[in-house]
């Protein structure tokens, strides 16, 4: 009596299940968005990163198909992620409110139902096994008192003192007690055979309620496959098409790599290949050999672009596959650290990936493509356009004094080499003195500590805290 409560209770855990599945799959779909979310931020970086790098050619092409394929798929993991949420969680959550029917006063109605047929089918059955219990209790209560009552008149037999009235009285209770248990053991022995008689339709109707709710649940455990499966395909990745593309293309694009090829098209851009401009005989010019007054610098609007100043008018520009300008946006306040690691272990620091990336620099290497190499060449060993005689005979123009309150310690963010005569040209990282704050151009005026004095654009240092 009674255990029908844990078939009951199996229904209240079918829909507190239908809440662990919603939960399960909304949390592999967060996993699968942030999966996605990663893959297209490291692809976007490193593609810069590759792009603006030294590597060139085929395996430059080879290498940004890694790139490629991280973009795809993250596209395909989205769509994992909206089938598990638009699908699947949605099924679920449709089937729950389908199956389970929420009571007024709480509870499904579904529950009280079976707990309704389950109590109505063993109430007649546990009213007669009530009276078995009951009928029982009497009979061996009456055992019990037939035993005291013998007992008794046993040990007054054995008594001189007892006189026959009292002993006439003990063999009266005997008779009584053995009648009793006659009688309780008569309605012990009906009241057992009436409760196997009622057993069986107590059975049959228990089987018929516990059938109900056995194909209630067999629905739910059907319906949990079903949904499982449709899980599995939309997880696996193995069977889409597209992702088998994804990968026989990123094969083909790293199988097209040559060597051979990159080393010919460097031969014949960057090496004894490119185009040549030998030195010619050339009349002066005052414009073209003049030097560009502080005035007279391009002024940029959301940056500074400096460009070497060609000195020969039919000069012809190397073919290069990269523009020879290097272009530095204003609001730039990170350096270009050379000495990074970008396969640092992350073990070591213990930071985590998301710390790492927030820290990380936009550029990875100190090398751009882009980035202009010096024309001027000497054979000397020190080459000071600011020594006390230049190449055209005159005086260094910064030899006047500087008030000392002016100057200022700061430190160069990015590397620069100077493009005329009168700008100085330094690394990342050295460290200077700013003799006069930036003018309307862009430009200060600073010393390098062997005591060089010159230009350099404002927005390529930072102070010295």
């Amino acid at each position: 009596v009674g255990n029908y409560k844990r078939t009951v209770k199996r229904i209240d855990d079918g829909h507190r299940l239908c809440n662990d599945l919603m939960n399960c799959i909304h949390e592999r779909a967060r996993i699968e968005k942030v999966y996605a979310q990663q893959l297209t931020e490291w692809a976007k970086r490193w593609k810069q990163l590759v792009e603006k790098g030294p590597q060139y050619g085929t395996v430059e092409r080879a290498w940004c198909a890694f790139m490629s394929e991280a973009e795809k798929v993250s596209e395909l993991h989205l769509e994992v992620k909206g089938s598990l949420m638009n699908e699947d969680f949605e099924k679920i959550k449709n089937w729950q409110k389908e199956a389970f029917h929420k009571q007024m006063m709480g509870g499904f109605k579904e529950t009280k139902e079976a707990e309704d047929g389950f109590r109505k089918a063993q109430k007649p059955w546990a009213k007669k096994l009530k009276e078995v219990e009951a009928a029982k209790k009497a009979y061996h209560a009456a055992c019990k008192e037939e035993k005291l009552a013998i007992s008794r008149e046993t040990n007054s037999k054995a008594d001189p003192a007892l006189n026959p009235e009292q002993l006439k009285k003990l063999q009266d209770k005997v008779e009584r007690s053995k009648q009793d248990v006659l009688k309780t053991k008569e309605k012990y022995e009906k009241s057992l055979k009436e409760l196997d008689n009622a057993t069986p339709q107590y059975m049959e109707n228990m089987e018929q309620v516990f059938e109900q709710c056995q194909q209630f649940e067999e629905k739910r455990l059907r319906f949990f496959r079903e949904v499982l499966l449709e899980v599995q395909k939309h997880l696996d990745l193995s069977n889409v098409a597209s992702y088998k593309n994804i990968y026989r293309e990123l094969e083909q694009n790293i199988k097209t790599a040559d060597a051979v090829e990159d080393l010919r098209w460097f031969r014949a851009n960057q090496g004894p290949g490119m185009s040549m401009n030998w030195p010619q005989f050339e009349e002066w010019s005052a414009d073209l050999n003049r030097t560009l007054s502080r005035r007279e610098k391009k002024k940029a609007s959301d940056g500074v672009t400096l460009t070497g100043i060609n000195q020969t008018g039919d000069q012809v520009s190397q073919s290069n596959k990269h523009s020879s300008s290097l272009s530095v946006q204003s609001n730039t306040v990170q350096s270009v650290q050379s000495s990074y690691n970008p396969f640092e272990d992350e073990e070591d620091t213990g930071s985590t990936v998301s710390e790492k990336e927030d820290n990380k620099i936009k550029n990875v290497s100190s090398y751009e493509k882009n980035q202009s190499y010096p024309t001027d060449w000497s054979d000397e060993e020190s080459n000071n356009p600011f020594s006390s005689t230049d190449a055209n005979g005159d005086t260094n123009p910064f030899d006047e004094d500087t008030s000392p309150a002016m100057e200022v310690r700061v430190r160069a963010l990015y590397d620069y080499e100077g493009q005329e005569q009168d700008e100085l040209s330094f690394k990342a990282g050295d460290e200077l003195t700013k003799m006069e704050n930036e003018d309307e151009q862009g430009w200060c005026k600073g010393r390098l500590d062997n005591g060089q004095v010159g230009l350099y654009p404002a927005n390529y240092v930072e102070p010295i805290q």
